[in-house]
C-alpha cells in the first residue's frame, strides 16, 4: 500500500495497486492537521487499509513537525490505542 498527501485535495489517498483502496481528508493550518474523515473504498474494507493509512499520515504530520487533532471518530480512537506511538501529536 502506498500513502501520499495530495494536498490540492486536502487528503492522504491509500493506493493498492494503483487502485484508491481509501482516503482521510483533512484540513491544515500552519501547525496543526485536523482529520475530518477517514474512508475504506468497500472492496478494500477489512483489510487494514485504514490504520496503515492512518499510521503513514500521522508519520508525515510528525516528520513535518505538526500537531493533529482528531474530529473523525476512527483518527481519535487510533489514537487512543496508540497513545504511546502519537500521543506526542495531539494538540
Amino acid at each position: 500500500m502506498d500513502v501520499t498527501d495530495v494536498p490540492e485535495r486536502r487528503r492522504y489517498e491509500a493506493l493498492i495497486d494503483g487502485e484508491l483502496a481509501g482516503i482521510a481528508e483533512y484540513r491544515a493550518s500552519e501547525r496543526i492537521v485536523t482529520f475530518i474523515h477517514t474512508q475504506v473504498m468497500s472492496e478494500f474494507e477489512g483489510k487494514g487499509v485504514a490504520s496503515g493509512l492512518i499510521r503513514a499520515a500521522l508519520d508525515d504530520v510528525r516528520a513535518h513537525d505538526k500537531k493533529v487533532r482528531a474530529v473523525c471518530p476512527f483518527v481519535k480512537g487510533f489514537l487512543d490505542k496508540h497513545s504511546d506511538e502519537y500521543g506526542d501529536l495531539v494538540a
